[in-house]
């Protein structure tokens, strides 16, 4: 029974993006929707991102210094094993996690909001794509900002390895650049922000998906909210793995 009703979820979904992921019927209405979940889902979120990256860099970089100290390991480990973390798995990773605790729920209970009071049924009734004027912008809006969010992560962690280290003297400036910059490959910059594109997409079309097919009232609103962010972060988890190991052959 669970793996049918999988099924026919899944059938749904692909059915809603299949309506999503057309041209949109006006060019202006899609800018000015775009525009505005922009600023709503992307730039509201900088904040957090930064917040969260600062103090998670911190903490690694204490906790590379206080596991792998030893007289035979080099200085600049630390730095290295900090950037590593920071750019192959947290930054993409685990902040699209958290992203979907934010930002999947926003969208889950805006577009429920908007079919519990009818607003959906009364476009349709007009003819217009509901699905394509309202889960569209979303979608573009948080896949061109979730590598911003990516690079402000990495650079915001990075800073935080730096303040932890001058405010505890536990290691020198030096030392940490000489292990930010150890054997750096480019290619997984572009590994974290290309799974961050994959997990963007997962991340507004999944909530989107809970939300626009939401029946009921405010209580349903709330529960299809947790049970997006809930699907979010299982996907997430499985496509890090399934992206992981084609990019990183």
């Amino acid at each position: 029974m669970l793996f049918i009703k999988s099924i026919n979820t899944f059938g749904s979904y692909l059915m809603l993006m299949s309506r999503v992921l057309t041209k949109p019927e006006s060019w202006k209405m899609f800018s000015r929707q775009f525009l505005r979940d922009i600023y709503q889902l992307g730039i509201n979120s900088i904040p957090i991102v930064l917040l969260i990256s600062f103090f998670i860099g911190a903490v690694i970089c204490i906790q590379m210094k206080l596991n792998i100290e030893s007289a035979w390991m080099p200085k600049f480990v630390v730095g290295y094993a900090t950037r590593e973390i920071l750019i192959l798995e947290f930054s993409s990773s685990m902040m699209c996690l958290i992203l979907a605790g934010k930002v999947g729920s926003n969208i889950t209970s805006e577009i429920g909001t908007m079919r519990v009071t009818q607003q959906i049924d009364a476009m349709e009734i007009m003819g217009v794509n509901s699905a394509n004027f309202l889960i569209l912008p979303k979608i573009s809006a948080l896949v061109g900002m979730i590598p911003i969010l990516v690079i402000f992560s990495i650079a915001a962690g990075i800073v935080g390895a730096y303040a932890i280290g001058y405010v505890t003297q536990m290691m020198t400036a030096e030392d940490l650049t000489v292990g930010l910059q150890y054997e750096f490959h480019q290619w997984y910059i572009w590994c974290s922000v290309i799974k961050s594109l994959f997990f963007a997409f997962i991340i507004a079309s999944v909530a989107a998906f809970y939300g626009y097919r939401v029946e009921g009232g405010s209580i349903e609103v709330g529960k299809a909210s947790t049970d997006s962010v809930v699907s979010c972060s299982v996907l997430i988890l499985f496509a890090d793995i399934v992206l992981t190991q084609l990019l990183m052959q």
